[in-house]
């Protein structure tokens, strides 16, 4: 099996992990995995690795990430989301006050450099075990805030409905963001409460819907979205070396650092992929090794 990178439309309703199994029969392969967990509500682009393409996927979630939501304001639910449990709600005359001038206010507050408390139900975990798991059991879960980015929080269409009002957004935001608590922080800001609707990620680092295929799609006629050398130059700033220092890398011996900032990719002359790496001092750190034994 070849090694590469399959970009799916996750369906809603669907969790990650029942999508890596799906991949994995219609693969015919266990070596699959996932970067980036989406809720089974959301939809949009999952990133998935097949054979040693899985070893790219700890360094794609560093990117930014880029979601279509919707907002509900007037309710706070106990997941942040239309799955959890009503835990407080306004009037809705009082949230069809909130003018628009107000709601930009608060969005331009949650944009940039913020400190976010992820969601209770997230998949972050508390001595071991994710935080998700631990609601679930009963147990009552705090999490510290963490600081995270929000490059850009856009609202695009404004409702009024029965309940409250819903807005239709656009965030592009650092990977460990949640929407759902931009949503939650939202709605408390307001005073009205506010959790999330719908969310479809359109975008996970360089890779976006224009390249990705439905679950169906890929189960009747499987086929990597890019191989793993079309992967590391897509993603990664490249490197290229010569054959002298293809054997070394493949052989673990050390490399003069590039000059660059951040990971990138060690390719061979004809451009296949070696390794992940980045400067330390006078040279390359190997951070994961591509080139097959």
């Amino acid at each position: 099996m070849e090694p590469g990178l399959v970009i799916v439309d996750k369906p809603a309703g669907m969790t990650s992990h029942d999508v890596v199994a799906k991949m994995r029969r219609a693969f015919g392969t266990r070596k699959v995995g996932h970067a980036g967990t989406l809720d089974p509500m959301a939809t949009g682009v999952l990133v998935i690795g097949i054979e040693r393409a899985t070893k790219l996927l700890g360094h794609l979630t560093l990117d930014r990430k880029v979601y279509r939501a919707t907002i509900a304001l007037g309710a706070a639910t106990t997941t942040d989301d239309a799955e959890g449990e009503v835990v407080s709600s306004a009037e809705p005359a009082t949230v069809h006050e909130i003018d628009a001038e107000r709601i930009d206010a608060e969005i331009a507050a949650l944009t940039g450099d913020i400190m976010q408390v992820p969601s209770a139900v997230s998949a972050v975990k508390v001595d071991g075990k994710r935080a998700y798991a631990r609601v679930r059991a009963g147990e009552k879960v705090e999490l510290s805030a963490r600081p995270v980015t929000v490059h850009r929080f856009e609202l695009m269409d404004t409702r009024k409905t029965d309940t409250g009002i819903e807005l239709d957004v656009e965030v592009d935001c650092s990977s460990g963001t949640y929407v759902r608590a931009l949503a939650r922080d939202l709605g408390a800001a307001l005073g009205v409460g506010g959790h999330l609707t719908a969310l479809r990620r359109t975008k996970a680092g360089p890779f976006g819907l224009d390249v990705a295929r439905t679950v169906e799609q890929l189960q009747e006629q499987p086929s990597l979205s890019l191989s793993l050398d079309e992967a590391v130059r897509h993603a990664f700033p490249v490197r290229r070396v010569d054959a002298a220092e293809t054997k070394a890398v493949r052989f673990g011996q050390r490399l003069a650092a590039a000059g660059a900032s951040g990971t990138y990719g060690i390719v061979d002359p004809d451009g296949r992929a070696l390794a992940l790496a980045v400067d330390q001092g006078k040279h390359a750190k190997y951070l994961v090794v591509l080139a097959p034994a």
